[in-house]
């Protein structure tokens, strides 16, 4: 297990770390009790090739090894993942695809403070996606301080204005 950090959250013990072979069960678990939000994203449940999918999937023009994928793991249970591609579109960036808490896990201070914990490592600007109408995430962003764009298909852009 690589472990890339902790996230402080009051009498919690979550950890951020890359996933690993062991792991796809619990992808494919978690995906499965996201379903809400694959639903909207795609408009179908989530099937099990999204996993292996999460590999390779990048925005065009960017750099295989700049991919991060990262397990929120709280209690030694995964309740998240967060896929992000690093100097994309341009050196210092982070564009955030994918930020996946489990039902179970939202609404509890989780996801904000996973959230602060990744924007405070020093990207000079960090842009995100949200399907076009899912209420929750785009207040969850809007929280943060990031500014939505209108809608682009099924996704919806969102920028953290680092340093305002």
């Amino acid at each position: 297990m690589n472990e890339m950090g902790t996230v402080e959250l009051p009498g919690e013990r979550v950890l951020l770390r890359e996933p690993g072979p062991a792991d796809e069960a619990a992808l494919l678990r978690l995906f499965e009790e996201c379903e809400d939000w694959f639903t909207a994203a795609t408009g179908l449940p989530s099937a099990p090739g999204d996993v292996q999918s999460l590999y390779y999937a990048l925005p065009e023009g960017a750099d295989p090894g700049d991919k991060v994928l990262l397990l929120v793991e709280r209690g030694g249970e995964v309740a998240g993942l967060v896929d992000a591609v690093r100097d994309w579109p341009e050196p210092g960036a982070v564009a955030v695809g994918l930020f996946l808490l489990a039902p179970w896990a939202r609404g509890r201070g989780l996801g904000r403070a996973v959230a602060e914990t990744l924007l405070e490592r020093g990207a000079t600007r960090v842009t995100a996606t949200v399907p076009a109408g899912w209420k929750a995430g785009e207040r969850f962003l809007e929280r943060l301080g990031f500014a939505l764009e209108a809608p682009e298909g099924v996704l919806r852009r969102a920028e953290w204005p680092r340093g305002s």
